[in-house]
């Protein structure tokens, strides 16, 4: 029987360096783990309700109400203990659409295919306009059309030259790409960069509440935008406004470029052309509501009140079935919990399991719970400062730790689509590189074997780094994440690879478990501006 510490006494031999410092292991809880995520895994039974039976799950919409709902039924099912969901404030309304039309009318009728965004309000029935193209660039552009809008639909932009790829779809990581990785790039100059991306966000934000406002008074019809990507794919998030008392604007959709850019060369060729729109999509609350994130426990023994923690965002944008982004993480944290409950774990620490809503709208679920139960820096009172996310603020003063801020150990996430962990990010943790070596040397014959001292960002372990506490993102397959399927419409099951989910869940089950039955709390490193007490 393999037992505590037998991993690392072999670390320690392979390199005596590490002599002092190697981190213990428990092989005989990792075997079981792994019989259970690689042999009875439901981690696909999951992943299959969340998309095809629940389908996308944008933020307060009735289905993520649904898929709160659903979770929090499992993780009681599994025997887990306070099973809750936790309300953030004040998040906007829902909104939801059940189809969507365009069609080309007159000499040639064509179907064009094109998908709404995201709190926009639909057309109340089927309209016909004339096309004319806008170019807003500018609060100053909005002049030059006015009087000229009412009764038409819009074409929002300029056509995009397709570019033929160069790379394949589907991408998986090889040792060539893996030791690029171990290469940390220093960083530029941060600060002029965020005054950079301050300046572009506000510009932004204020283009488009005049812009909803302008049409919506002009009486527009309609309005489409190219999607993001080419081949067919409809690349779609947000629009409109979720917040009651704003603008929503008028009807806008994204159209697949092969179809934008000839509307756009029979508009420059002076030819007139008309098309029929139809949106059925609805705002589901008059007023602003709430977002709600999924909790549930595996209560630990003698160090219950420290708390490990893993995550993945239930949320989801509305066209495809919200699959890799992010059902696929859910998915394998749910079914990472089910294993520890179904191998009888009995950590030390308390492992909490969190559910977050609100990330695709910039970690809102995540951040607001950190803010409640750890930590948060006090609330701007300059207007400007308190429009930006928390991303772009500048601090207001020292860091406002809570009661379970030094209780707090460490938080795993998942949100990088669903292909197989191939390691782990440290967020610049240069403490944390050791540990995680050790806790992958279980999981090399199954691919995961790089510890990468960089920082990745834009997802919900960032709520936690913002105040110091440890908390990471794994190194995964890319598959066709980023070419495919990433806020598009092909976010579907089909996308997913099952036996990376099973691979994925065995790691994070053992993570969470090591950290919950280490001898001390993870290690953090220090916060900016802070003497790391």
């Amino acid at each position: 029987m393999l037992k505590w510490g037998v991993l690392a006494v072999a670390l320690a031999v392979s390199n005596p360096a590490m002599a002092q410092r190697a981190e213990p292991v428990d092989l005989d809880m990792v075997s079981k783990i792994r019989q259970e995520a690689f042999h009875r895994s439901q981690v696909m039974d999951t992943f299959s309700h969340l998309t095809e039976s629940i389908g996308p799950r944008l933020t307060n919409s009735p289905a993520m109400a649904q898929a709160n709902a659903w979770t929090r039924g499992k993780f009681s099912e599994w025997g887990l203990s306070n099973v809750h969901d936790e309300a953030f404030d004040d998040f906007g309304r829902g909104w939801e659409f059940t189809s969507a039309r365009v069609e080309m009318l007159g000499e040639r009728v064509q179907p064009l295919h094109a998908l709404p965004k995201a709190w926009t309000p639909g057309t109340n029935g089927p309209v016909e306009g004339e096309l004319v193209q806008v170019d807003i660039k500018k609060l100053a552009d909005l002049e030059k059309y006015k009087g000229t809008l009412r009764g038409k639909i819009l074409l929002l932009g300029e056509a995009r030259e397709y570019k033929r790829g160069t790379e394949p779809d589907s991408h998986r990581h090889d040792a060539t790409s893996l030791e690029g990785l171990q290469e940390f790039t220093l960083p530029k100059n941060a600060a002029a960069e965020k005054e950079k991306r301050v300046k572009e966000y506000s510009e932004r934000q204020a283009l488009a509440k005049a812009t909803n406002a302008f049409f919506v008074e002009e009486g527009a019809l309609a309005a489409i935008s190219i999607s993001g990507w080419d081949n067919g794919i409809i690349r779609v998030a947000g629009g409109g406004s979720r917040r009651a008392g704003e603008s929503a604007g008028i009807p806008e959709l994204a159209m697949i470029s092969e179809h934008f850019n000839p509307l756009v060369r029979a508009l420059a060729n002076k030819q007139a052309v008309k098309l029929r729109v139809d949106v059925a999509a609805r705002f589901t609350d008059a007023a602003n509501q709430p977002g709600y994130n999924t909790l549930a426990e595996l209560r630990g023994s003698s160090k219950a009140d420290e708390v490990v923690m893993l995550g993945a965002h239930l949320d989801s944008w509305h066209t495809g079935t919200g699959a890799a982004d992010n059902a696929a993480g859910v998915a394998v944290m749910m079914e990472a919990m089910r294993i520890l409950k179904a191998v009888g774990a009995k950590p030390k620490r308390t492992i909490r399991v969190a559910l977050w809503s609100g990330e695709e709208q910039g970690l809102i679920g995540s951040q607001a719970y950190v803010a409640k139960h750890f930590a948060q820096f006090p609330e701007p009172t300059d207007p400007a400062q308190k429009a930006l996310p928390a991303s772009l603020r500048e601090p207001t003063g020292a860091l406002l730790k809570r009661r379970d801020y030094d209780k707090f150990s460490v938080y795993f996430n998942m949100d990088n689509g669903s292909g197989r962990f191939r390691g782990i990010y440290a967020q610049e943790n240069l403490a944390a590189m050791p540990v995680f070596e050790a806790w992958l040397k279980p999981f090399n014959d199954v691919g995961a074997t790089t510890v990468a001292s960089r920082n990745t960002g834009s997802t919900d372990h960032i709520s936690f780094d913002r105040v110091g506490l440890p908390g990471f993102q794994f190194i995964q397959d890319k598959l066709d994440y980023f070419s495919n399927v990433h806020h598009s419409h092909l976010d579907t099951w089909d996308h997913a690879e099952p036996e990376d989910l099973k691979q994925a869940a065995a790691i994070v089950a053992s993570f969470v478990y090591n950290a919950a039955t280490r001898d001390d709390l993870f290690p953090r490193k220090t916060l900016k501006g802070d003497g790391g007490d």
